[in-house]
């Protein structure tokens, strides 16, 4: 166990973004704060485990990752959530292809945050963990027991969503 003292400077120091990425990941405030606080409180149970030549940050947000992920899956949601691979490849082929770079120039960080909230679970969360998280493709898939293949699927139709929607509200993208 870590002591008292030193882990209330973590806490209070990485509190805000655990809930933050929490919020994002289960898309409810009162979901995130109680998933924060479990994260939170399996971090010092098992602060034996984490190794100092790792940022803490990676740490504890992988620790938010997987208590979110189990409780999405609990929720009864998870076995359909991610759904097939390939139908989301015959979704892909059958939709236009759509540019991140075109997200990027976007100016107005609350249009994108706000298209973020509408996106379905599954596409949300991978969106969450590979751009808030900074996860890589085979972190995600081991996380959400998915091919490799299936978060760049998902990714891709993610992004593609949050084009199109962002897009109708006038957010000034081009084509």
């Amino acid at each position: 166990m870590a002591s008292n003292a030193a882990f209330e400077v973590l806490y209070r120091e990485y509190y805000v973004r655990v809930v933050g990425l929490c919020r994002r990941l289960l898309n409810s405030n009162q979901l995130a704060e109680d998933a924060a606080q479990e994260t939170f409180m399996r971090a010092y149970k098992n602060f034996r485990k984490y190794k100092p030549d790792r940022p803490f940050w990676q740490w504890i947000a992988s620790i938010a990752n997987n208590h979110c992920i189990d409780l999405l899956r609990q929720q009864s949601r998870a076995e359909a959530l991610f759904g097939d691979e390939a139908d989301e490849l015959d979704a892909l082929a059958d939709g236009k292809t759509l540019v991140l770079n075109d997200l990027i120039s976007l100016e107005e960080a609350e249009s994108l945050n706000g298209a973020v909230t509408n996106l379905d679970a599954k596409y949300r969360v991978p969106l969450i963990l590979a751009y808030f998280n900074q996860l890589s493709y085979d972190e995600i898939a081991e996380q959400l027991s998915i091919s490799r293949n299936h978060v760049g699927v998902l990714l891709l139709r993610a992004k593609q969503r949050l084009r199109a929607d962002l897009a109708g509200e006038g957010g000034g993208i081009s084509q």
